[in-house]
């Protein structure tokens, strides 16, 4: 075999095993990477999760206030109903107008607990899905070997080499 053959197979094997180490060192990369996105997926779970519960605390003070704002209304009703003489307890007008601003907010205060329940509710699948997210990105890191990789790529290019030599030998 000349010596430019076995210059030519020197550099196969060569090119073989930096392809090897490559292999292995892109898997564990990759692993590794994948190993990161899932703990910054949980990370943003957790974000979304203390934005869910801050939504639900705001819309309980937003509550608190829409019914503070009816307390005051109904005060403010009943002392014009007295300045204008109106007998407040005897009168059906009068209980009906008390009764609506009761019935108005309520439906406000529910309103607005609803709200803050559906925001809560987008910020939880939020996290739901970036769990997900983590749980996937850890399964497919788990399948990743960098061993595996590099064997492969050691038993293809192995083939390659030996198909080279071999026929470089039969030529002569």
């Amino acid at each position: 075999m000349s010596s430019l053959a076995i210059g030519s197979l020197g550099l196969q094997g060569a090119g073989l095993a930096a392809g090897v180490v490559s292999s292995f060192f892109g898997a564990r990369a990759q692993k590794s990477r994948l190993a990161f996105e899932a703990e910054i997926a949980e990370i943003n779970a957790g974000l979304a999760e203390l934005s869910a519960q801050n939504e639900l605390l705001a819309g309980q003070r937003e509550e608190q206030k829409v019914r503070a704002r009816t307390r005051a209304i109904k005060a403010g009703q009943r002392v014009a109903m007295a300045a204008n003489g109106i007998d407040i307890a005897g009168s059906p007008t009068a209980q009906n107008i008390l009764n609506t601003a009761d019935i108005l907010g309520e439906i406000d205060a529910q309103t607005v607990q609803a709200n803050a329940v559906r925001s809560a509710w987008g910020y939880r699948t939020q996290a739901t899905n970036t769990l997900n997210e983590a749980t996937a990105a850890r399964g497919t890191a788990a399948g990743i070997s960098p061993g595996g990789a590099a064997f492969s790529t050691l038993l293809s290019g192995a083939g390659q080499v030996a198909s080279s030599w071999y026929s470089m030998n039969k030529a002569g």
